[in-house]
């Protein structure tokens, strides 16, 4: 890397030994260094991650020519803990500053726009303020923060302050969608500053079209008959993604399809899909198979299905969502049935053809989505995994990155 080249420091409150580092940072940070800019990255790590993924963290920054700093996530006690993390980010922040000399500071997310802001106020360092979602009230809707408690009460009134102060102080902003970047722009706070679109993309080389050979393989694997009709749910299942409506929507597709099976790929434990599954009439625990899968094993399992299905929690935060899963599902050309009202997914699924929108999470709504599966099983994958490029691939996004950063920097 050229010692003339623009220095920017990437803050993260994820750390790169979690799945969300190595999927939607580290692929951005190493395009951008490709493209001349000299990238120290200072990340929050879990001890008992990074002691699992250093050595592939390492790897992975060491080939690309970027500097890799972290800090150590502190657990407890709540929101003190998070001031802590601050704090230590703050001091990694400045000490690199002295050697390094910082042009910019690309932030993610609301704790490290806070380390963002003080190196603009005190060094005159640009301000990029990549969103991700409005994180603040996602900690409230998600039920993470409970107003009643005083301290969460706090917390909620002096982030929402300092979100206001992000985004009057920002040089650049990074917002996850078209829904959320219309938001943003009613703010009072909002001075007028460029607002760049780019959705959580998808690697299309790691999630490739499927074929028949490749679904025929993994039902093999996992037992499923070649005429069998099998549903997917991919990712985390809590607070935000609603199994009992999940599972609603899969006992009328049952009664449609009486051999259809459910196949949920993740990492939470079985008992969890099966304790839900028992409060609905018609279903029955030899339906549902639960496996866990690391991103590279997600495409081998996925192939087993013929649509894939998840329902998001609604709500005034979920404007700024970009569920990764929907990018990686139709890179592989597969349908998929969702709801309505959660950042542009609506919008993108409709324009791709990619699917079922549900509007109403009720029987009409179930049934209309149960009829629509004839229709679902005839899309041709390859068009929808080409439709998908235009959103989601991962050149697309570093592309807009390094737009944003040519903007602010130059190069």
């Amino acid at each position: 890397m050229s010692s003339s080249a623009p220095h920017v420091l990437f803050i993260s409150y994820d750390g790169m030994t979690d799945p969300l580092g190595q999927s939607q940072v580290l692929p951005y940070l190493v395009g951008l260094s490709q493209a001349g800019y000299s990238i120290t990255l200072l990340s929050t790590e879990k001890k008992e991650r990074f002691a699992q993924h250093e050595r592939i963290i390492r790897e992975i920054t060491d080939q690309a020519g970027i500097r890799w700093e972290y800090i150590f996530f502190t657990r407890k006690p709540p929101v003190l803990a998070k001031m802590y993390d601050r704090y230590q980010l703050q001091q990694k922040a400045m000490s690199l500053h002295k050697d390094l000399q910082f042009d910019m500071t690309h932030c993610r997310s609301y704790v490290s726009a806070e380390v963002g802001l003080l190196m603009k106020r005190r060094f005159g360092v640009k301000f990029l303020f990549d969103m991700r979602g409005f994180w603040v009230d996602e900690r409230v809707e998600g039920g993470m923060w409970n107003l009643q408690s005083p301290i969460y009460r706090r917390a909620y009134k002096t982030y929402k302050r300092k979100e206001a102060e992000f985004i009057a102080a920002a040089d650049g902003i990074i917002s996850l969608t078209e829904n959320g970047k219309g938001e943003m722009q009613t703010w009072p706070a909002y001075p007028g500053t460029p607002i760049t679109v780019i959705p959580c993309s998808a690697d299309f080389s790691v999630f490739p079209l499927l074929t028949a050979h490749d679904r025929q393989v993994a039902r093999q694997k996992l037992g499923y008959g070649n005429e069998d009709l099998v549903i997917s749910y991919l990712g985390s299942i809590g607070a935000w993604y609603l199994l009992d409506e999940m599972l609603a929507q899969f006992a009328v597709i049952k009664q449609h399809y009486s051999g259809a099976k459910m196949l949920f790929i993740t990492q939470e434990p079985k008992e969890m899909v099966l304790a839900a599954a028992r409060q609905v009439s018609g279903l029955a625990e030899t339906d549902f198979i639960v496996r866990p899968a690391t991103r590279k094993e997600v495409p081998e399992l996925v192939a087993a299905s013929n649509l894939n299905l998840f329902f998001i929690k609604q709500s005034y935060s979920k404007k700024a969502s970009s569920p990764t899963k929907l990018g990686e599902i139709l890179a592989m050309g597969l349908p998929v049935i969702c709801n309505d009202g959660v950042g542009d997914v609506a919008d993108i699924v409709r324009q791709t053809d990619g699917g079922t929108v549900v509007s109403n999470l009720d029987m009409a709504g179930y049934e209309a989505a149960a009829r629509s599966i004839p229709e679902l099983l005839q899309k041709d994958g390859a068009e929808l995994r080409h439709k998908a490029q235009e959103y989601y691939d991962l050149e697309t996004a570093i592309g807009r990155y390094r737009g944003e950063y040519r903007r602010l920097l130059g190069q």
